[in-house]
């Protein structure tokens, strides 16, 4: 699924540290696990908004995986602040799984 985003040079990066964080469950990374909905950059004030879903609104895993997207995001953009909106609207579904992620999860 494609991630939206203000800036595609910008978001790519972000992306680029993203697909190292996992949801420690599936073994999946979050892009390609389709979690990552949008990621916007605000340069005036140095905030990354960041929205984003979980699997179930119940992921016992859920705060360990926001941690390790704040803590990714902050290590790419070190004079910005992350801020993560979680959201369940749209639901996670496994249609959002990448082609890269059904690959991996069918081994």
């Amino acid at each position: 699924m494609e991630v939206l985003s203000n800036n595609n040079l910008y978001c790519s990066a972000a992306l680029a540290g993203l697909y190292d964080v996992f949801d420690p469950e599936i073994g999946l990374n979050v892009v390609d696990l389709g979690l990552i909905y949008r990621i916007d950059f605000n340069d005036e004030d140095k905030i990354i908004i960041i929205t984003m879903t979980l699997t179930t609104q119940f992921c016992p895993m859920g705060e360990s995986i926001t941690a390790d997207v704040q803590q990714s995001l902050s290590n790419a953009f070190k004079d910005y602040q992350i801020s993560i909106n979680l959201v369940f609207d749209p639901a996670w579904s496994p249609d959002r799984i990448s082609p890269e992620g059904k690959e991996y999860l069918d081994r």
